[in-house]
């Protein structure tokens, strides 16, 4: 088996290239620029929920605390041309239910 980047010739057990590495294809768990980020999914949610389930998810989006997120968009509600009860509405909208 060679490396796909460099060219290196490696033992068939191996899981990374001892000359650049780079992860093995076809090895389950390696580490590369897909599993770097585990792709989170922005929803409402139902459970905890107040009005709609908008703030628990983007808390849970951006793993922050629920409350801290609900005191974010009321302080955006409050901003004079109303941003924050714009949004809230679109999220709720455009949001999936979980």
């Amino acid at each position: 088996m060679y490396c796909t980047r460099c060219g290196v010739q490696l033992a068939d057990s191996a899981q990374f290239c001892t000359s650049c590495g780079k992860p093995v294809s076809g090895v389950t768990g390696a580490p590369g620029p897909e599993s770097d980020f585990p792709r989170r999914r922005l929803h409402r949610i139902r459970e905890g929920k107040k009005v709609a389930g908008v703030c628990a998810g983007f808390a849970e989006y951006f793993e922050m605390d629920v409350t801290i997120m609900r005191l974010i968009w009321i302080a955006l509600a409050l901003l004079p041309p109303s941003v924050g009860v714009i949004a809230y509405i679109v999220a709720w909208i455009a949001m999936p239910v979980d």
